[in-house]
């Protein structure tokens, strides 16, 4: 009996701006034992309570008016101009681990807006995601914010519109919106978007899409308040939907998930595994562990009934 390929996929895990960020955190408290961090610094809980351990504490941004003369990070997402006021007005830190793709970006917008007054900012985007706020910011928060074909009904479609898209959306929902947003603008010249996706998840997507394929288990790792992770998960699950799992650490693997491990070893199949990039490498070698776990126990198993 052959044992089955166990493999992780090398395209996922942290994209560049989650490894800058971490990196930054890391050295600073090589420094000092402890810093401040404006929100969760990746949408990794594991990952958080990680960097906690080692002195990174996270404050909330209704509590930024209570904290004077501290180092503060600011993670990926990036921050609005009036974060950044009120963080130098109480005498802050700022150790700024931005994104440069989404400072790219907040520049972009914060251009467009100065210098087309007339035009109506659309942003294709999560309604409260930490990037999207960022992005709403450069705009004195007059940006629309459109989730879907369906928050269309907030745009004028008889001023100008200039849409961008937050860095991590779907490549395919930006195109339907495009295509819905041109099926009702009255005059064609009035409508300019830019794809702003970041090319490295934009690629993650195709990535993605071979590697469920390849296998015949998919268990994509992610914690549930990524919200890159449910858009790649969900493609794993359309080209395997009926060998994909989403788990958050091995606890997550069930008795379920052991049956089709156990199928898999028995037919010697491939199992992948994959994530998010908020996902870090330690945590998919984690669930690569689990899973050899329960093949060995199978096969042990099977070996002594034979």
């Amino acid at each position: 009996m052959m044992y089955p390929t166990i493999v992780i996929d090398s395209d996922s895990g942290f994209c560049f701006g989650v490894v800058n960020a971490i990196d930054k955190a890391e050295q600073e408290l090589a420094k000092d034992n402890h810093l401040y961090c404006l929100g969760d610094i990746v949408h990794n809980s594991d990952e958080v309570d990680r960097l906690a351990k080692a002195g990174l504490e996270v404050i909330e941004h209704h509590e930024l008016a209570e904290l004077k003369d501290v180092k503060l990070l600011f993670r990926a997402h990036g921050e609005p101009p009036a974060v950044y006021k009120q963080a130098q007005d109480n005498g802050i830190t700022i150790v700024d681990a931005t994104c440069p793709v989404v400072l790219a970006l907040q520049k972009r917008i914060r251009k467009a807006y100065s210098e087309f007054p007339l035009a109506q900012i659309l942003i294709y985007g999560k309604k409260g995601h930490a990037e999207v706020n960022g992005l709403v910011g450069q705009t004195d928060g007059k940006a629309i914010v459109v989730e879907n074909e369906e928050d269309v009904k907030d745009v004028n479609f008889g001023r100008p519109i200039i849409l961008f898209s937050q860095t991590t959306k779907s490549i395919d929902g930006f195109n339907a919106l495009v295509d819905k947003i041109k099926s009702q603008i009255t005059v064609a010249e009035n409508f300019t978007y830019y794809n702003t996706i970041c090319k490295q998840v934009a690629n993650r997507m195709a990535n993605m899409r071979s590697f469920a394929k390849e296998h015949a288990l998919i268990f994509f790792v992610s914690d549930t308040k990524s919200s890159n992770g449910k858009v790649l998960y969900q493609e794993c699950v359309r080209q395997n939907p009926k060998g994909t799992y989403f788990v958050s650490s091995p606890d997550d693997i069930t008795v379920e998930m052991y049956a089709a491990i156990a199928s898999c070893a028995n037919a010697a199949k491939s199992i992948g595994i994959c994530g998010a990039t908020s996902t870090p490498k330690w945590q998919m070698e984690a669930v690569k562990e689990k899973i050899k776990e329960v093949v060995d126990k199978y096969l042990n198993k099977n070996h002594v009934s034979d």
